[in-house]
């Protein structure tokens, strides 16, 4: 079961801020430590902004990139960032206890416009969604970082990703309708990385998927018999939960059940979900 969370009562704006970007802002994201915030946006800039009393400050402005910034994301430890952008390329940003950021890579695995990009939950492991049709993931060896392995099997964009709390499994969604979970075998081992799709998950959506995590809620059948094959059921869907296009949803990391989703009929929505209790 899944409810809207209506009191907006209890929601304060604290700050805005501005002036640091100058056409539209695609991705906003917290930093490990919760001090800064890094923005990117379709004017090629990333900006960062540092936390200071009440109040945010531009400390930096990350250029380099040819078109717009797709998205912005910051690796577990909180030392390295990833950009990726309209120019098919994957940056990756390292910075100092100075608030000095340096481009340490530039990565051009995909073909396409890449559309987002995520890290692994506790390892220094990146992976990118395309226009391509493909995902891609990456790793440092010997101080330099390359494409481990290519996931083809999408028939159009992807346009998200997320990996699961263990780092083993990788979701994708598309404009093909479709959700894909991806499996690594040997995540430590040096090489190329082994990863296949152990499930599809369609039939459930009209439209494109713009971000896996859902107002569709799927759930892992627990006595799914091959591991190399799971099970999953939808368990909650909530119809017209916006008026128009849903582009993003995100699970609060803290509170399990809390889900916020955002469209563009302007509007931020948080949901609680709870499982039902069998009878």
């Amino acid at each position: 079961m899944i409810d809207a969370i209506m009191n907006r009562d209890s929601w304060k704006c604290l700050s805005v801020l501005q002036d640091g970007h100058q056409r539209t802002i695609r991705r906003v994201t917290w930093s490990p430590c919760g001090t800064y915030l890094a923005s990117a946006s379709f004017d090629a800039t990333t900006c960062i902004w540092k936390k200071k009393s009440d109040d945010f400050e531009l400390v930096t402005t990350l250029e380099g990139h040819e078109n717009e910034v797709k998205c912005v994301t910051w690796a577990p430890s909180g030392n390295l960032l990833a950009t990726c952008s309209r120019d098919k390329s994957v940056w990756i940003w390292e910075v100092d206890e100075e608030d000095e950021y340096e481009c340490v890579t530039v990565i051009n695995s995909h073909t396409q416009d890449v559309k987002d990009v995520v890290w692994h939950p506790t390892k220094e492991i990146l992976a990118s969604a395309s226009y391509d049709n493909n995902v891609c993931v990456y790793k440092e060896e010997d101080d330099d970082w390359e494409c481990k392995a290519t996931l083809e099997g999408h028939t159009s964009t992807v346009w998200s990703l997320a990996f699961d709390p263990s780092g083993q499994r990788i979701a994708s969604c598309s404009d093909d309708r479709t959700v894909k979970i991806w499996k690594c075998q040997d995540l430590e081992g040096r090489g190329d990385m082994s990863w296949k799709c152990v499930c599809t998950l369609s039939g459930y959506h009209d439209r494109t998927i713009y971000d896996v995590a859902c107002v569709r809620v799927f759930k892992e059948d627990p006595e799914s018999v091959d591991p190399e094959a799971p099970v999953f059921s939808l368990v909650a869907h909530v119809s017209k939960a916006h008026t128009q296009d849903v582009n993003c949803v995100a699970w609060n990391p803290k509170e399990a059940g809390l889900l916020v989703s955002c469209s563009d009929n302007g509007e931020i929505a948080l949901w609680r979900y709870q499982e039902e209790e069998q009878a």
